[in-house]
């Protein structure tokens, strides 16, 4: 898969694209730019890699540069919240069973059908 090509095709921010699974987790992409809503998965990790332009990622009140090609691991159960002042292009690692929100429905809420 080629990465440049999967994000030309991306047209909401923070709206993530499965792009392959691995064992029990989906890789997904997104693009982030401005503020998305503070959540937590009470039942997995999550891994951020930013593949392009830079976020924050606000865990438990900390913010977290992330440059590109930085990644991150928020545990379970923390709440974090992404920044994003300008586009960036970021890659997550997630169960298959996690809702990019975490517990919260809302209508920024993408459903697995949705992502695929």
């Amino acid at each position: 898969m080629n990465m440049n090509r999967i994000f030309e095709n991306i047209n909401e921010y923070y709206s993530p694209k499965i792009v392959a699974e691995v064992n029990d987790s989906y890789v997904k992409v997104a693009k982030f730019k401005g503020e998305f809503l503070e959540h937590s998965h009470e039942q997995s990790d999550e891994m951020f890699l930013v593949l392009k332009g830079s976020i924050d990622l606000i865990c438990n009140g900390k913010s977290n540069k992330l440059n590109e090609m930085d990644s991150f691991v928020v545990k379970k159960g923390e709440f974090h919240k992404p920044f994003a002042k300008d586009e960036a292009w970021v890659l997550m690692v997630e169960y298959k069973d996690t809702l990019h929100t975490g517990n919260l429905m809302t209508e920024l809420t993408k459903s697995i059908e949705e992502q695929k």
